[in-house]
């Protein structure tokens, strides 16, 4: 008789699971989520800042150079003149311009508003007016242009808008034209006047001024890539032994007026203003854009262009050289954002390592007991896989369309590989170490301490390996820096990785010993708190190297990032302080005349103002030709100064300190002046009085101090000398200081000195320095690896904690029926936490501080800091060690290892002992 199928007995194992026990899945899968958010965002988030700021450079650049200009000749006098006029026509200008649009080569995208063509002349036309105005003597030469859509970019201010009438050919001897107002007032044009242009026949072509406009965006590429379409400009004659100037201008005629232009002597030209469209760019297009352009300049793009234009056709940009500008800097900052990827990415690992390690050990009498009743290690892998599948791997995809919907414009498939590799992680980790602690039978009660551990000699090779990369990737870095040639090396960006796994291998091992030392004279102590705290801290688990080294990394990580932060704030506090000498400097540009000692005291009485330092400031002060002098340069800046005054300028800015006794020291009728130099010019001048040739006459200075630095200038060669003992000792230039300087009160009040006074703030002179969005956004991601650095760390503490959680409420309840009370537990569990949570929090502080003080030398964060990267910058931008960002963290790990201590004491007094003390329980 065949017997009927029974069904199952039980439920599903993964709901059974997940109903009865929902905390830790929940748990884990919300450690996942944030992880995989991180993983996914990372990517996003640098491709978004380099996007960003491609667009920005490409869109920010003058459009002289990002345009790209087509230009080619008029037809040649071998054709038809009918077709030569033809080709200079609008319609045919407007059609070759649609299919220049339309077969510009991917990526490369024209911005049609912002684009212009046309014709203009290339050589300037003598203009013999009598009425035009003539600088030295010398008539104004003018250009001659036939832009498209003036009535577009420009607002009619006076007359009319120049019109065609009729048919415009070679033999039309009047068109009308337009200028600006700028060029109206500086040539006396009005409508109505007329200017004669000659031809190469002999005859002249009369061009009437019909109307005066105004550009309605003068920066846009239609005005800015000829400057004189918008503004005349005064020229020297290069042919004049002596300067002589005469005025340039352009004359904007009619639509539909360039034939008339054919015979003239201007040699006039056709040309096609393509503005870029950075709107679709991403940072990942920068190679094919690069290719493409230089095909468009010399290649294949070239070719096309010369055969739907003409033969002698050439496009000319400078929109390769701002590429090359962008990925400079890309170069310079990637490097140093990938060192905080990787100590993210490796603390994050180690943290999901440690879940699973503490979500092993809770269930490992669970699976002890199915291993013992014969379930296969395949079996309880598969199912432990499949438990956490169902938590991690929704989880994973949640934080990945998290990234997505946060941080826009960027690619999706590193993102995609950033939140997998999280979830693949924890997914094949978690069940592989857990299964694979149960391949053979383990004893109860078997100890798993450092007492009992003996590191293997597998453990001891892996460990002398991961010291000699160590070695080498700080060695690298230290040389070569963060980057070699144009990607980063992964080898020299997990050097701060590196030297933290190596600090809690070295701590793990030696940090048992002190503490039993320690246990020693404490057991010869009454009361057995102590004692007992310090044998059990001394007998950590063997498994304590995760933590420990998770600790490390992640406080390391954090402190890398914040003293990243801290040097790109130093470098450009000391930037600003460099440009303008103090919080405020006022200056007449270019002039000697000295301010007033009125103006100096309407100064001072400016709101925040605490002190100002009256300074003279000659600039390019010859020196006279002596033998003793070993340079070619015959220049340098003289200041006059008080020296008590400069004194306190140089005190209360931060700069060394100003020698202001070397200055006053008396200098006897007929004897040199006593003068501090910089370097440079203390060796070119030696130890021999020297002539200056001030202002006010010749002096003579002898070296009497050398200083690297000084508020006054930067970047030049000084010598400061009492003004007192000048002859002229009327201050040019004033340095103000104070906390919080009101700029308008500074500028209306140097308004009132004189039109040429300039007022300058070193905290707008900071500002200039953050004008990148790579600058903003690398920062953004240092600031982030800061945080998660730092929460990383919490949770690293809190992960061990728990693990240890059930031995130690075991122990209290042991122990409270010897008579132990609760005051006693608290502070039993507070003294076994604070060992290792000051071991860590003092490596980490340790550790951090030796990374930065070994990777420094090879981090250089200018590009970063400063806008960029100006190569002319003096001084390197190196990192330094961020008290708060090594010392905060480390406290935080501290205080959160005692508050969990005396919660869990707390809670263990009021639970009783029954559940902890049960019959044959063996923790």
């Amino acid at each position: 008789m065949n017997a009927a199928k029974i069904p199952a007995a039980c439920a599903p194992w993964v709901r059974t699971r997940l109903r009865t026990a929902p905390g830790i899945p929940a748990a884990l899968a919300v450690l996942v989520f944030l992880t995989a958010f991180l993983a996914a965002a990372f990517p996003r988030s640098v491709d978004a800042y380099e996007t960003k700021a491609l667009r920005h450079d490409v869109t920010t650049a003058a459009p002289g150079q990002s345009v790209l200009e087509v230009a080619t000749p008029p037809p040649s006098l071998a054709v038809p003149r009918p077709k030569r006029e033809q080709v200079m026509r609008e319609k045919s200008l407007a059609g070759v311009d649609r299919a220049l649009v339309t077969s510009l080569p991917a990526p490369v995208r024209a911005d049609v508003p912002l684009s212009s063509y046309g014709v203009h002349t290339t050589k300037p036309i003598v203009a013999e007016e009598p009425w035009l105005p003539r600088p030295n003597a010398m008539p104004p030469q003018l250009h001659y242009a036939v832009p498209s859509a003036l009535d577009r970019h420009s607002r009619l201010t006076a007359g009319r808008w120049p019109t065609t009438h009729g048919e415009v050919t070679t033999g039309t001897r009047e068109v009308e034209a337009a200028v600006t107002e700028e060029t109206a007032a500086e040539l006396r044009m009005k409508p109505g006047s007329t200017v004669t242009v000659p031809t190469q026949n002999g005859k002249q072509v009369t061009v009437r001024i019909t109307g005066l406009v105004t550009p309605l965006h003068p920066e846009s590429g239609y005005w800015s890539v000829d400057p004189l379409y918008r503004a005349p400009s005064l020229t020297p004659d290069p042919g004049s032994p002596t300067p002589v100037f005469y005025w340039t201008a352009t004359l904007l005629l009619a639509s539909d007026s360039g034939p008339a232009l054919l015979d003239t002597t201007g040699e006039p030209e056709l040309y096609w203003r393509l503005a870029p469209d950075p709107s679709g760019l991403t940072a990942a297009d920068v190679p094919g854009l690069r290719d493409a352009v230089a095909s468009l300049e010399n290649g294949p793009e070239l070719l096309k262009l010369r055969a739907a234009v003409g033969p002698n056709t050439t496009l000319t940009t400078d929109l390769d050289a701002i590429l090359d500008s962008y990925t400079a800097i890309r170069t310079a900052i990637g490097p140093v954002v990938t060192v905080a990827a990787v100590g993210i990415g490796a603390v994050a690992a180690v943290v999901l390592l440690m879940t699973g390690g503490l979500i092993g050990a809770r269930r490992h009498h669970e699976l002890a007991l199915l291993r013992s009743r014969g379930g296969s290690l395949r079996g309880i892998g598969g199912r432990l896989l499949a438990e956490t599948a169902v938590a991690v791997l929704p989880a994973a995809a949640l934080g990945l369309l998290l990234a997505v919907l946060l941080v826009g414009e960027a690619r999706f498939l590193p993102a995609l590989v950033g939140a997998a590799a999280v979830g693949v992680l924890v997914c094949l980790v978690l069940p592989l170490r857990t299964a694979l602690g149960h391949r053979r039978p383990l004893l109860h009660g078997a100890r798993e301490d450092m007492v009992d551990a003996r590191p293997s000699r597998r453990r001891t090779v892996a460990e002398l390996t991961l010291l000699v990369l160590a070695v080498g990737a700080v060695a690298a870095l230290r040389r070569r820096g963060t980057s070699t040639g144009s990607d980063a090396d992964l080898l020299v960006s997990a050097a701060p990785v590196l030297v933290g796994l190596i600090a809690a291998l070295v701590l793990v091992r030696l940090y048992p010993l002190p503490l039993r030392l320690a246990a020693r004279p404490v057991a010869r102590l009454r009361g057995a708190v102590s004692f007992l705290s310090l044998a059990r801290a001394g007998r950590a688990s063997s498994s304590g190297t995760l933590p420990l080294l998770a600790l490390l990394i992640a406080l390391t990580t954090a402190a890398f990032g914040g003293s990243v932060l801290a040097g790109v704030a130093d470098a450009r506090d000391e930037a600003a302080l460099r440009a303008v000498g103090a919080d405020a400097r006022i200056s007449a540009e270019g002039g000697l005349s000295p301010l007033s000692g009125g103006f100096v005291r309407q100064v001072r009485a400016v709101d925040g103002v605490e002190d100002v330092t009256a300074v003279r400031i000659e600039y390019g002060t010859p020196l006279a030709a002596a033998t003793d002098v070993r340079s070619d340069t015959k220049r340098a800046t003289l200041m006059g100064v008080d020296p008590e005054a400069y004194a306190r300028l140089a005190r209360g800015t931060g700069l060394p300190a100003f020698p202001a006794a070397t200055l006053e020291k008396g200098a006897g009728k007929g004897e040199a002046l006593p003068a501090i130099v910089s370097p440079a010019l203390a060796e070119r001048l030696g130890k021999r009085p020297h002539t200056v040739r001030s202002q006010a006459g010749d002096i003579e200075v002898r070296v009497a101090g050398v200083l690297a630095r000084t508020s006054a200038v930067s970047g030049s060669e000084f010598l400061i000398v009492d003004a007192k003992r000048l002859a002229q000792p009327g201050p040019t230039t004033l340095l103000v200081t104070g906390s919080s300087l009101d700029g308008e009160q500074l500028t209306a009040a140097a308004r009132e000195a004189g039109p040429q006074s300039e007022v300058r703030l070193r905290s707008a002179e900071r500002e200039r320095f953050v004008d990148t969005p790579m600058q903003s956004g690398a920062e953004r991601i240092y600031g982030a690896a800061v945080v998660a650095g730092a929460g990383y760390a919490l949770l690293a503490v809190l992960l061990s904690l728990l693990q240890t959680a059930p031995e130690r409420a075991t122990l209290l309840a042991r122990l409270r029926t010897m008579g132990l009370t609760t005051r006693q537990g608290r502070r039993l569990l507070a003294s076994e936490a604070m060992p290792q949570a000051l071991l860590a929090a003092f490596g980490g502080l340790l550790v951090g501080w030796a990374t930065i003080a070994l990777l420094a030398p090879g981090v250089d964060l200018g590009a970063l800091a400063l806008a960029g990267g100006d190569p002319s910058t003096p001084y390197t931008v190196s990192l330094r060690a961020d008290l708060r960002s090594l010392v905060l963290p480390a406290a935080g790990v501290v205080v959160l290892a005692a508050a969990v201590a005396g919660v869990q004491a707390w809670w263990a007094s009021r639970r009783g002992s029954i559940k902890e003390l049960r019959a044959g329980d063996t923790r």
